[in-house]
Parts: structure tokens; C-alpha cells; sequence
């Protein structure tokens, strides 16, 4: 995976000001469009982590099932099973001999109509932002895309795989969608769907008659919050201040710092927001 650069300074444009998740060019015949990548959504999830009844975290180790021997992860290999109990051993070297040369390009293979593109395929969304000084290429690209309804299928590498990309514009802005493979998608036969049959005409009435008395127009922002996220938060804040439930780490001989419960919760969410995975972390008692 390339290395993270250093984060962009804010522009005129109002270029972002945190650093990219990838950074690379787009090209396609002549032109080239230097662009930075970021996450278009961020993860909110509630980082509950398993724990010992004493409260210091518990780790997960491999074990040889037949023997039931704990396996050091410098003697672990990686297989792939071609029958129950029997596998090839891929070593190291050999996936490195398959992964896609390293590349800083997205590389435009076509354009196609973006209204065509068919949703279920696409995998995790990305917001493309000008990659350098001068936005005259990038601002030019994304208004014809857009004018014109186009979207560009485009190829790229990220973290050592090969992805086919779907670049859109809109507002202005580009934006990628990562595509998933035909092998990942399923048909309407893989899930058993029975076979189409012709409604009449009364069952077909009924039907658009209740769903154009659910219309109400556009899809307001409040209707999409996570209502989990928040009733986890109002619960560790009540046990927290109750003190029912609340375990901390046996502290050291030369530290008495207590977990806060609450302020790891915190952390934790902003840090995955930002793209950094769960984060563990104390605070020292004021």
C-alpha cells in the first residue's frame, strides 16, 4: 500500500485539510488529473471490547485444533482448502509474485451512462478532491462528467488488489465508487427467487395505491441516524455514573489510573470517524 502523504495544506478551493486516504493520478489518452482520495462516510460503530471479570482486555490466540497447542505467529502459513481437511499451503513470496504492480494512476479505461450503473454493485464510496495547486483539469473533468451524465470505469491498486472504479461527478465534485466483481454479486436464481408470474390488474392497483400514500418526497437526513449508536452512549454514561458494572484493570505498582469508561468510548468513536480502527485508551482521575 503506497505510503500516507503528509496532510494538504488548506487552498484556495478549500481543499481539505487532513490527509488523504490514497493519493494517485487520473489518466486517460493525454491527460492527466493528480487527485487525492478520501472515505466518503465514516464508521460510528460502538467499540465493546471482551474482557477478563477483572477488566484487564483478553486477547485472541490460534491453537492447532488437533492438538489443541498454541501456534506462534511466526509459524502460522496460510492455505486454501480444496477439500475437507486438505489444503494448499500459499507461502508469502507467492502472494507477492500475484499482487498488481504498485501504481499511483487510475487509469480510465471508458465512459459509460452513469444512470445505468447498477447500484447493487457498488461497494464502498470515496470522495476525489485536486491533488495539487492548480484544479483547472480537475474542475474541467468533473463538469463535462457531469453535463453529459458519464461516469468513468477506471482501474487502480489499493492495499496490494486491483479495483475496478467507478469515477461519477456531482456538484462539482468527483467521487468513487468501487465496484465488486461479477463473482461476488448474486442472481435472482442463487437466492431461489420463484419464477415470475403476471399480477392482475386489481393486485397491481392495490399495491401503487399504498405505496403512493407512503410517498412523501425526499429522504430527510434524521431518518438515516443509527439510534443504537446513541442508546449505547446513554448506557455506559448511566452505569458509569451509577458505578454498577464498572471493572478496571488491576492497576500497576507505580500507577493508580482508573478507566474511564466513557472517555474510552469517546476516543474510540472519533478515532474510528477518522479511519483508525478501534482505539483503547485511560484517563487520569481529576
Amino acid at each position: 500500500m503506497p505510503k500516507r502523504k503528509p496532510a494538504p495544506k488548506e487552498s484556495e478551493d478549500g481543499a481539505a485539510g487532513s490527509g488523504p486516504f490514497w493519493s494517485g493520478t487520473i489518466t486517460f489518452g493525454l491527460v492527466s488529473v493528480p487527485v487525492n482520495l478520501y472515505p466518503a462516510h465514516r464508521s460510528e460503530q460502538i467499540p465493546l471490547r471482551m474482557l477478563a471479570p477483572t477488566g484487564t482486555p483478553v486477547s485472541r490466540r490460534y491453537y492447532c485444533e488437533q492438538d489443541g497447542r498454541e501456534v506462534d505467529g511466526e509459524h502460522l502459513v496460510r492455505g486454501f482448502e480444496i477439500e475437507p481437511g486438505k489444503h494448499v499451503v500459499v507461502t508469502d513470496e507467492e502472494l507477492e509474485r500475484l499482487a498488481p504492480a504498485k501504481t499511483r494512476d487510475i487509469e480510465l479505461r471508458r465512459f459509460v451512462d452513469a444512470g445505468k450503473l447498477d447500484p447493487v454493485r457498488f461497494d464502498r464510496p470515496y470522495v476525489l478532491t485536486p491533488g495539487s495547486e492548480s484544479t483547472k483539469a480537475y474542475r474541467l473533468l468533473a463538469r463535462v462528467m457531469e453535463r453529459t451524465n458519464r461516469a468513468g470505469i477506471a482501474t487502480f491498486v489499493m492495499h496490494g488488489k486491483e479495483r475496478i472504479v467507478a469515477i461519477l461527478a456531482e456538484g462539482g465534485l468527483l467521487r468513487a465508487e468501487t465496484l465488486r466483481f461479477s463473482d461476488e454479486i448474486r442472481t435472482p436464481e442463487d437466492v431461489g427467487l420463484p419464477a415470475k408470474t403476471a399480477p392482475d390488474r386489481a393486485t397491481v392497483a392495490a399495491f401503487a395505491k399504498a405505496i403512493a400514500g407512503k410517498a412523501k418526497g425526499d429522504l430527510a437526513a434524521v431518518e438515516l441516524e443509527d439510534p443504537y449508536v446513541e442508546a449505547m452512549k446513554r448506557l455506559v454514561e448511566k452505569k458509569r455514573r451509577s458505578g454498577e458494572r464498572v471493572v478496571a484493570r488491576a492497576a500497576e505498582e507505580d500507577e493508580d489510573e482508573p478507566v474511564d469508561l466513557v472517555a474510552v468510548l469517546k476516543k474510540s468513536l472519533a478515532r474510528s470517524g477518522a479511519g483508525a480502527g478501534a482505539a483503547r485508551g485511560r484517563s487520569r482521575r481529576a
